[in-house]
């Protein structure tokens, strides 16, 4: 595929999450949360891996717009924004950027309510609680900043904590027989609630590990557990891929509709997986299918349709397939994050 042609996509999608969106809870950048966070790190993503100085810009003034935001609720899954942060320390050198992933990241290791396990209780800014209750989401949004963290500064005992954590996620959220993940665990009643193996939940944990391994390599013995375990997801997923290179909401489920964020993070995850040697090249054939299953979902406005909305575990499995479509900046980021990547493959 031109480079050119991925070059305008991407431009197109920057121009989209970058509007003015207010008052949308899936499209409002202007807000301190998982959605924009998630937003914001594949912004940061796209420029940093093509030096887009507009795109990094860009990112650099919205922390600074957004910085008396920054850490207002302390629930696990708002940390996400914070996750650009020790990359802003290293394009800026501003030591506030250091001292509040510091801050977080000390909050995570030492306050953050866990579950009984020892995990990271699912916790949201939204008048709600998930008791004891362990979702894949948190890799995404909580443990990938501490390895960023520990990546950036050494710090070895937040290295060994996003490893514990990420363990804790895919040992008790993995099923044996597919190697794919449920949504969730609850803690308290030993089970996965409604045991349903969505799709966006895998492609958080798809695409965090090989960052997550990436950064804390050289401060900790990355187990042989994880590559195995990552290894069975990777393939368990291959086997739900429809033929057009998407994945249903539910994975198991082709009766389901498609969903678009899952399908580009679970690409993109396999992209990483390769670069990182979690994965071997045998994945780069699903990976090409997907990019090029997911490009007409790219509006001409950059609009990525596709998308499910705010899905928290649901009751019953045919729950899922009655989310509401509809775009986000998490469906712009996650297909953002799989241009950029196939863009900059070796």
């Amino acid at each position: 595929m031109a480079d050119r042609y991925l070059h305008a996509r991407l431009e197109k999608l920057f121009h989209y999450m970058t509007g003015d969106h207010r008052g949308s809870w899936g499209m409002d950048i202007e807000h301190w949360d998982w959605v924009p966070g998630v937003g914001i790190i594949s912004l940061m993503e796209y420029g940093k891996r093509i030096q887009n100085r507009v795109v990094i810009r860009y990112v650099q003034v919205w922390a600074e717009r957004n910085k008396e935001k920054a850490g207002s609720v302390k629930v696990i899954n708002a940390m996400a924004p914070f996750a650009v942060f020790p990359e802003l320390y290293r394009q800026t050198q501003e030591e506030w950027y250091l001292r509040q992933s510091e801050k977080i990241v000390h909050w995570m290791m030492h306050e953050a309510p866990r579950t009984r396990e020892g995990a990271f209780e699912h916790t949201v800014t939204e008048s709600v609680q998930f008791s004891e209750q362990v979702w894949a989401d948190t890799v995404y949004m909580a443990v990938l900043l501490m390895a960023r963290h520990a990546g950036l500064t050494g710090d070895r005992t937040a290295a060994e904590e996003a490893l514990r954590q990420t363990m804790l996620h895919l040992r008790l959220l993995q099923e044996p027989e597919t190697g794919v993940l449920f949504h969730g665990w609850n803690c308290e009643a030993g089970n996965h609630m409604s045991a349903v193996r969505w799709t966006r939940a895998n492609a958080w944990i798809t695409l965090a590990v090989p960052e997550i391994v990436e950064e804390i390599g050289g401060l900790t013995d990355i187990p042989d557990e994880l590559r195995t375990r990552y290894s069975a997801l990777a393939k368990g997923l291959l086997s739900y891929q429809a033929a057009d290179g998407l994945w249903h909401t539910v994975l198991d489920r082709p009766d389901f509709y498609k969903e678009s964020s899952g399908s580009a993070g679970i690409a993109c995850g396999f992209m990483k997986g390769m670069r990182t040697g979690l994965l071997d090249s045998s994945y780069l054939e699903s990976a090409r299918l997907t990019l090029d299953g997911l490009l007409p979902f790219i509006r001409d406005d950059g609009e990525v349709g596709g998308v499910s909305g705010g899905t928290p575990v649901m009751k019953t499995e045919d729950a899922y397939n009655e989310i509401r479509i509809y775009p986000t900046l998490y469906g712009q980021g996650l297909t953002m994050q799989l241009l950029t990547e196939a863009l900059t493959m070796d």
